[in-house]
């Protein structure tokens, strides 16, 4: 039998409330909530530790969490008042987790880093204040297996739920790490990874650029774009022509693009030397 909760008053109700709401509350007890067995399970395969399970037996069957969540330490069947009250989402698989939060600053990037030979392909991306955009670049980086995402001046913390929620679990996936934009220039330099800024000013085609060699594509937020500590160690602005009225778009596109024509060029040399 496990453990339940029924009153919406219980304490870790409460808790779990908190760290859905206040991220001063996730960073003074290290933790965090992960909604969703897609999400778990990534997050487990991600190397996070999972303090306790919360599952509402109405949604989600005892049987499928005793055979998934072995390792956990504790498992709460909750009600489904109860899993209301604390659900982010309105469609999900009736399972919420709190999870223990890594520490994420840039001094604790580990290997690949540590060569600087390593062919990185690398996206950047400061000062980004909207949750759904850093979600939605974690999605593309996943998608085109990409080294790092490294998330300069951060607005947000990055166990923020919108984050996790529109990153579909890529929070997990992905190598992340965080640092002021000066930290995030003097780790690129150190491994000998070029710049490129998408910039509008003095920029080059992003197809006109070689991105086969250790390569780091920033990005900036669509209303203020990038400050000039970046531009002034960039190696080469690029853009992305327009044929519309409009002269930008949204971020996490533009990220994709730029991204995937740097695994064409690779994909293309790979095949070359075949």
């Amino acid at each position: 039998m496990f453990k339940q909760i029924s009153s919406l008053q219980n304490s870790l109700v409460k808790q779990v409330l908190h760290l859905q709401e206040k991220s001063r509350e996730r960073k003074k007890q290290g933790l965090f909530i992960i909604e969703g067995l897609r999400e778990i399970t990534l997050a487990l395969k991600g190397g996070y530790i999972i303090e306790t399970i919360l599952f509402c037996s109405e949604i989600v069957s005892e049987e499928n969490i005793e055979n998934q969540f072995q390792d956990v330490s504790e498992v709460i069947e909750i009600t489904h008042e109860v899993y209301k009250k604390i659900a982010y989402r309105n469609s999900t698989e009736g399972i919420i987790a709190i999870a223990k939060s890594k520490d994420l600053q840039i001094k604790n990037l580990k290997a690949p880093f540590d060569s600087k030979d390593s062919n990185l392909l690398i996206l950047v991306a400061e000062a980004l204040e909207k949750p759904g955009n850093i979600g939605a670049l974690l999605r593309t980086a996943d998608a085109a297996n990409i080294d790092a995402v490294l998330i300069a001046n951060p607005k947000t913390d990055m166990y923020n739920p919108n984050i996790i929620r529109s990153s579909v679990g890529c929070l997990f996936t992905n190598t992340i790490a965080t640092g002021t934009s000066e930290e995030i220039i003097l780790f690129l330099k150190n491994n000998n990874v070029k710049i490129y800024c998408a910039e509008l000013q003095a920029s080059n085609s992003y197809l006109d650029c070689n991105f086969n060699k250790a390569s780091a594509i920033i990005v900036g937020a669509e209303a203020n774009g990038l400050s000039n500590l970046w531009l002034e160690n960039s190696t080469q602005n690029i853009i992305i022509p327009m044929q519309g009225e409009i002269d930008s778009m949204n971020v996490s596109v533009a990220a994709g693009i730029i991204i995937f024509e740097a695994k064409r060029q690779r994909l293309t040399i790979d095949n070359c030397q075949k």
